[in-house]
């Protein structure tokens, strides 16, 4: 007979989660036709493959345990190569790693890219810790692409439950730095509208419409000129693109956006400015801690070649926007402790976790 207890990390884990993973050789139909004939108990009682487990649970197996533990043959295929001059990390413990990710590098394979992506390069960093009882790093939350800035990786099991907790209920609080066309007409403001659901099928589309869902950025002017505006922003909600798509909405595209954009003005950017990329950094992210709950800040500064785009389109940067290779590369605190209320309609990127715009 085999036995285990749940570790802290497991807290939370389906029964057959668990049992797939701890015996991997086992077919899957197996396991279950197990659990039915109560060949496997959790703390001595009758289970069900969906129950969820909990710390210092003990799982009983009966059956033969070295047919149990063989593993399968199997060749991995080699890691893809990274390099890890790329790693900037802001702030690391034993439960998250926060990086200030680069523009152009993906969070993760997916849509014709596979390799040299952050799962790749915290994981290249992190080496046999990347993985942790069964658990191995992975973002917590979604940037796009092509934006730069603060992305959290879990390094364990119970963080990545807390973080989908902390983005679906979205008791995370995120500033970007944008740069704008145009002439905004208030120093600050709300952009409130409504965005197409991004992940809405075709055929939901042709049953019930587009289904339009509410959408929520505010926003602050740091600096203007007649042709750009500087500006800090803070999603209320986190709709796909929802910075790019709220500003191309109001006349006022993000210079850089190559999908929602000015695309003249960006060439224009590109062949007066230098600009090459977004213009959209991710440059505070402030959340709970997953062992500690204390509000914790993490900042990111300003790419040196976002300021030296600024600095040739005439635009001032402020005292209080942080320029990378000006001081410290970046800095994490606790924040104050002030009560977060939780915001509505969580809906992000491309699964279940946030994006920017």
């Amino acid at each position: 007979m085999l036995e285990f207890r749940i570790s802290q990390d497991d807290d939370g884990l389906r029964l057959d989660k668990f049992l797939k993973r701890t015996l991997s050789n086992v077919p899957t139909s197996h396991l279950f036709k197990m659990i039915r004939v109560k060949k496997v108990r959790v703390n001595g009682k009758r289970c069900k493959p969906e129950q969820h487990l909990v710390k210092d649970d003990v799982i009983s197996i009966r059956g033969d345990e070295q047919q149990l533990r063989v593993e399968r043959e199997h060749t991995a295929p080699p890691p893809p190569k990274v390099d890890l001059n790329d790693l900037k990390v802001l702030l690391e413990d034993e439960w998250i790693i926060v990086i200030d990710k680069p523009s152009g590098m993906a969070v993760h394979t997916g849509s014709g890219i596979t390799g040299g992506t952050v799962v790749d390069l915290v994981r290249a960093y992190l080496g046999p810790k990347a993985t942790r009882n069964g658990f191995t790093a992975s973002p917590a939350h979604r940037i796009d692409r092509e934006t730069s800035g603060v992305l959290i990786v879990a390094k364990r099991r119970p963080s990545m439950v807390h973080f989908t907790d902390v983005f679906t209920k979205h008791t995370a609080k995120k500033q970007y730095l944008v740069l704008v066309k145009g002439k905004l007409p208030k120093p600050s403001g709300l952009i409130d509208v409504p965005l197409a659901e991004h992940q809405q099928t075709a055929e939901s589309r042709a049953r019930r419409g587009v289904n339009m869902q509410e959408a929520r950025t505010r926003y602050q002017v740091l600096a203007q000129t007649s042709q750009v505006a500087f500006v800090s922003c803070t999603i209320e909600t986190g709709r796909t693109h929802q910075i790019r798509r709220h500003f191309a909405a109001i006349g006022h595209p993000v210079v850089g956006d190559s999908k929602h954009g000015d695309f003249p003005f960006n060439r224009d950017a590109k062949a007066r400015w230098g600009l090459d990329r977004l213009f959209l950094h991710s440059t505070k992210l402030e959340f709970p801690h997953p062992e500690t709950k204390e509000r914790t800040l993490v900042a990111a500064p300003l790419p040196q070649a976002l300021a030296e785009v600024l600095k040739r389109a005439g635009v001032v940067i402020p005292a209080s926007v942080e320029v990378a290779g000006a001081s410290a590369v970046g800095h994490a605190a606790k924040a104050p402790r002030v009560p977060v209320e939780p915001e509505h309609d969580a809906d992000d990127d491309d699964d279940s976790d946030e994006t920017e715009g």
